[in-house]
């Protein structure tokens, strides 16, 4: 089940107006059929950080496979002004290209090319705008839950409670890519029932203000949730009312043999408030109870309560997980690079702007000791070995580098994720979250921190670099 699966039935018009105005100029022309590849990529890792944690590829399959265009989709068409012709062709419209891609949960770098998309020229245009809807925003917000994984440590609970902040249904693709990136749960039920993620949720301050007492809201929700009870501890006065009657209510339930989970803080000084909490539960024998944290939790703020040593053991992150906060956007592009077998290029006089030529696979080198990861080669589809030497574009300064397979072990990264149309690429969220833990543990160290001036290395084929000063000196 996906949301483009429950939401509506025209996603042919799930696009940018250019992108049907050149379809038809391509139909018009007679070019609509032409054979085409379009790489995305992006050209900068967000937050300041070293790499990004691929996501949304199972959801742009379910899009690409319910894309078509209804009667009433085919009437607002006509209104807009498109020719009769072009709109018997939208009539039967079905995405039959073959997509090839990284495998969700892969850590990717700037530059390199991570879903390479083949297929008829005007299919390919129309569909430029979902591609990067879907991809830039998983692949976002699974990276920023993978950067609070890494501060949060392997044991720390972390759960997505975003929705209610979420820029509508983003909310649903929010769950998902935060758990591949590395969370633990989500708080949106219909996420959890359509990726198979597990739910999670306490109580709100309107629970304990909609009873005269505070302990009485506490015992009420404990006598109905048992050992699933988290006390929401901040509403009145955290030290000196709710977390008492946390713990009246507490050894109550012990007494019959049932252990709360926790009490959440959701508001103050979350150092103090914690350190004081931990000490209150554990005095009281309630050391097992755990401490959450909620309110405008991201990586920074993880970060500063674990230099400040406290006892903090979970994260409830809401609006700055979903909304990917400090930087809102991936920059993620889809670029023409072949056109009927010929190469295409973009030129700019900004180097970090310049496309490079050819359809294009790209291998993984790992250090065979340490299983680390060394560089990527991209290199021309129609080759099956890799080539002798690589050399750098985007980089500068980077020296080539030699081919060395004693070293190295070279993987390569593509998968068929698409064939003509129809999904090959089937993997539970769980595999997908799995392998971007795997990726991380054998990132560079460097490449892990918060902010970071260090790239990941990235080489090309030199015939791809040759096709491409070729193609600029005729452009």
């Amino acid at each position: 089940m996906s949301i483009f699966q429950t939401c509506h039935t025209d996603w042919g018009l799930y696009t940018d107006l250019y992108e049907l105005t050149m379809a038809q100029g391509y139909f018009l022309l007679g070019r609509h059929n032409d054979r085409a590849v379009f790489e995305y990529f992006f050209r900068k890792a967000p937050f300041g950080g070293g790499f990004v944690v691929f996501a949304g590829v199972s959801e742009l399959i379910n899009v690409l496979e319910n894309l078509q265009f209804s009667e009433e989709a085919i009437e607002f068409l006509r209104k807009e002004g498109f020719k009769k012709e072009f709109l018997e062709y939208l009539k039967n419209f079905k995405f039959s290209g073959t997509i090839h891609a990284f495998p969700e949960g892969s850590i990717v770098f700037p530059y390199e090319p991570v879903v390479r998309v083949e297929g008829q020229l005007a299919q390919l245009q129309i569909i430029e705008s979902v591609v990067l809807n879907v991809l830039n925003y998983s692949s976002l917000v699974a990276t920023k839950a993978a950067r609070m994984r890494l501060v949060a440590g392997p044991e720390a609970v972390l759960a997505d409670f975003g929705m209610r902040r979420a820029h509508g249904l983003a909310s649903l693709l929010a769950a998902y890519a935060s758990y591949v990136g590395g969370f633990n749960a989500t708080s949106n039920v219909l996420a959890g029932k359509m990726y198979g993620i597990p739910v999670i949720g306490t109580m709100a301050h309107s629970w304990v203000q909609s009873f005269d007492c505070e302990e009485e809201a506490f015992e009420k929700f404990a006598e109905i949730y048992g050992e699933k009870t988290v006390f929401l501890v901040d509403t009145y006065d955290t030290l000196n009312s709710g977390i008492p009657n946390a713990i009246k209510v507490a050894k109550k339930l012990e007494e019959k043999g049932i252990r709360p989970r926790g009490i959440r803080l959701d508001s103050g000084d979350f150092v103090e408030l914690s350190k004081r909490a931990r000490q209150m539960l554990d005095e009281a024998g309630l050391t097992y109870m755990k401490i959450i944290i909620s309110n405008h939790v991201d990586e920074y703020l993880i970060e500063s309560l674990k230099n400040s040593n406290a006892p903090v053991d979970g994260y409830g992150v809401g609006t700055r997980l979903v909304t990917a906060y400090d930087q809102p956007a991936l920059d993620g592009v889809y670029k023409l690079v072949e056109i009927n077998g010929k190469p295409r290029i973009k030129i700019s006089n900004d180097t970090e702007k310049v496309v490079l030529p050819m359809a294009k696979s790209v291998y993984r080198a790992r250090n065979k000791s340490t299983g680390r990861f060394a560089y990527d080669i991209a290199v021309p589809t129609y080759k099956s070995e890799l080539p002798d030497e690589a050399i750098p574009f985007y980089h500068k300064g980077l020296n080539p580098v030699k081919i060395d397979k004693a070293l190295y072990e070279y993987e390569k990264m593509f998968i068929v994720a698409m064939k003509e149309g129809n999904c090959a690429y089937e993997e539970s969220t769980e595999v997908k979250k799995q392998r971007a833990k795997e990726h991380i543990n054998h990132l560079p160290n460097e490449l892990k921190k918060l902010k970071t001036q260090t790239y990941y290395k990235l080489f090309f084929d030199p015939e791809i670099v040759s096709e491409f000063e070729k193609r600029k000196q005729l452009s």
